[in-house]
Formats: C-alpha cells, sequence, structure tokens
C-alpha cells in the first residue's frame, strides 16, 4: 500500500504550479492507494503540513513546485526516511534536471506516475551543513550568491531578466574576498570571486557550475573562481552553459567527502537558491541520505 502527500505550492513558476495541479493530481491518484493535497504558500505551512502527512503514515511526498519548494521536501524526507518524488513547476527546476526528468509539469508527472507504478526508487547522496539543513543540488557564496541576494531585494522585473540585471548590477559592484578551502586533504587560500558545492552539477536554470557532481559517489564537487576581474567574468560567462569554465585557469575543482568554507569575509550561502546565512560553514556529503522516485 502506498500513501502519498501531494504537496503544491501554488505561486511557484509564477503561478505554474498552481495551474498544472488537476493535472498532475489526475496522473498520480491512480497509481497510490491514497493521496493526500496539501497547498502552502510559506515555508512554515509547508512543513507543518508535511508533519500532519506524517504522522497519518506516510510513503512518498511529492512536490509540485520549484527547486525551493524542493528544498523544503528535502529536509522532510530526509529527515523522516520518506521517499521524494519531484514534479517540476518553477524557474530554476535544477534538482528535477539532474534526475532526468522532463522540465514540464505534466510530463514530469506521467514519468513519476510510471515510476511509482512500478515501484521505482533510487537512493541519492545531500549535502548538509554542519549541523544545519541538507541541500540537494548546489550550495554557492561570494559572486553568486550576491545576485542571488541583490534578485531578492528586487519587486522588477520578473524572471530571468532580474537576474540579468542583478549580474550586471554586481558586476559594477565586483569585490574579491580571503578564501580558505579546506577539504582535510587539499587547503586553498586564496582572494576569490566564489565558491560552489555540488552534489548534482546544475543551479541557476541548469548551469552545469560543478559538472562532473554525481549524487551517487558519495563526494561533493567544489568549483572555486579565484581572482577574476570583471573581463574575466564576462569571458568565463558564455562557458558556464556548457562546463567549459572549468578549463580556465583562474578556476579550481576539487572532490570532497567534507569541505569548510573560512573565514567570515561577509559571504553568504545559499543552497538550492535558499538563502542559509553567513560564512563559515563546513558542508559534508552525507552518502544515499535520500530516497527518490526516478
Amino acid at each position: 500500500m502506498v500513501r502519498a502527500a501531494l504537496a503544491v505550492h501554488p505561486g511557484s513558476g509564477h503561478g505554474a504550479a498552481a495551474r498544472a495541479l488537476d493535472a498532475v493530481v489526475a496522473r498520480i491518484r491512480p497509481v497510490v492507494d491514497d493521496l493526500a493535497v496539501v497547498s502552502a504558500d510559506t515555508v512554515a505551512q509547508s512543513r507543518a503540513l508535511m508533519e500532519r502527512a506524517k504522522d497519518a503514515g506516510l510513503d512518498v511526498v511529492v512536490v509540485l513546485g520549484g527547486d525551493g519548494s524542493v528544498h523544503q521536501g528535502v529536509q522532510f524526507c530526509a529527515d523522516n526516511d520518506v521517499a521524494l518524488a519531484v514534479v517540476p513547476a518553477g524557474t530554476g527546476n535544477d534538482f528535477a534536471r539532474a534526475l532526468g526528468l522532463p522540465g514540464e509539469p505534466v510530463p514530469a508527472a506521467e514519468a513519476v506516475a510510471r515510476a511509482l507504478a512500478e515501484g521505482t526508487r533510487r537512493r541519492v547522496d545531500l549535502g548538509r551543513l554542519d549541523g544545519g539543513p541538507w541541500f540537494a543540488s548546489v550550495l554557492c557564496a561570494g559572486f553568486d550568491s550576491a545576485v542571488n541576494e541583490r534578485v531578492n531585494r528586487m519587486r522588477w522585473p520578473h524572471g530571468r531578466r532580474r537576474y540579468d540585471l542583478a549580474i550586471v548590477a554586481e558586476l559594477a559592484a565586483l569585490r574579491h574576498r580571503g578564501l580558505v578551502v579546506d577539504t582535510g586533504d587539499e587547503r586553498l587560500e586564496l582572494d576569490a570571486t566564489m565558491v560552489a558545492v555540488g552534489n548534482t552539477p546544475y543551479y541557476g536554470g541548469g548551469i552545469p557550475v560543478c559538472p562532473a557532481a554525481d549524487p551517487a559517489d558519495g563526494l561533493l564537487e567544489i568549483t572555486v573562481v579565484g581572482r577574476a576581474s570583471r573581463v574575466d567574468l564576462l569571458r568565463i560567462l558564455p562557458t558556464l552553459r556548457t562546463g567549459d569554465h572549468v578549463r580556465h585557469p583562474f578556476v579550481r575543482t576539487l572532490r570532497a567527502r567534507q569541505v569548510a568554507l573560512t573565514p567570515a569575509n561577509d559571504w553568504i550561502a545559499y543552497a538550492d537558491g535558499e538563502r542559509l546565512g553567513p560564512l563559515p560553514i563546513t558542508i559534508a556529503c552525507t552518502p544515499s541520505a535520500l530516497t527518490v522516485v526516478a
């Protein structure tokens, strides 16, 4: 018997999740024994509703929403050993992409329904902050997290143009910071532009910032951009979409089970697109921490 909860975040993707809800429910309901649909507009609501569903006995949480919604589902599922299924309906959808799911809600729901019907599940790794939250995709700090900070303060425009304007503004305000990247086996101490720690390759809507990251190998991939000028960053930006940025001489990559990012340099860490807080932080990979329906 499979008891499932469909957690929908109606505002995801500027309303895409709400618009897709009925079609997604129509695909999922026939392949489970019981389906509870829970709708939440805030993180607190989402957590409370999932806890209530857990108390009723729960095997699978299906998250209909974007990466922020998935991030909340990951916290609940990893902590409670409940399987997670993802139906992407946000702007980035990076964890769904890493799982090989279609980018649109209805085709993704059909893929999830097939996996549920066939009992297809697998275990994947997660990153975790020391004593803090899990993350499924990429944690970043530096230039990219500054772009996120600026985007979160902006009310106009919507969609990708907001990110484009934030990138231009942060290029104009570019500042490097001292950074120590310590994996226990390797230690980098440098003036840096940004750092990304990947459990999966993608962030920012399909950018493979950590192109070799594999959520089944028990390791994190760490991409460090050194003291890059504005011109350097403009040159590197087109190569981000292909993963070729790792070939630039001021980019270093490391692989490790855990990594400490220090000192306190006023950088804010983001993971799965969610604000986590300032450096210093320590991050570890927890192998096979999450069951996914995929």
